[in-house]
């Protein structure tokens, strides 16, 4: 996460953008909750769409992907069916061809993170696959996220 902060000790009001999912039966793995694997689902597919809201995914005249070169997730707290939780996403770093996403997921009732984790994308050239530097419009469609 941003600085030196430990997951557990993450809260709310340190993400900027949201997006709610709801938890489905087949989530849950053997023990009733939500299985680990699911929490990375939410996480991709609330970055997928903030990117695509944000316009760094699939903007016309688009030239450049990101693709996953890392992630990582702490999980602190089960979830469980029948449940809403929210992803919060904030940028922990804007690199000269890359972004650090930094992702946590919250119960409803809860202002500290079920779970906290990461994705780092780097831009690169749709047809040759080399590392291109983000334009200064996908810089500027994510900055307002980037972790103080």
């Amino acid at each position: 996460m941003a600085g030196e902060k430990a997951a557990k000790d993450e809260r709310r009001g340190d993400y900027g953008w949201w997006m709610p999912v709801a938890s489905r039966w087949s989530d849950c793995d053997a023990y009733g909750h939500v299985n680990n694997a699911v929490y990375y689902n939410w996480f991709d597919t609330s970055l997928t769409t903030l990117a695509i809201e944000r316009g760094i995914l699939r903007a016309p005249g688009q030239t450049s992907i990101g693709l996953c070169i890392a992630s990582g997730c702490e999980f602190l707290a089960p979830v469980d069916f029948p449940q809403t939780v929210d992803v919060g996403i904030r940028l922990g770093r804007i690199g000269n061809s890359s972004l650090r996403y930094e992702l946590a997921i919250f119960t409803r009732d809860s202002e500290t993170p079920a779970a906290a984790g990461h994705f780092v994308h780097v831009y690169v050239d749709a047809a040759t696959r080399k590392s291109v530097a983000l334009t200064e419009a996908q810089k500027a469609a994510v900055a307002d996220l980037l972790a103080a």
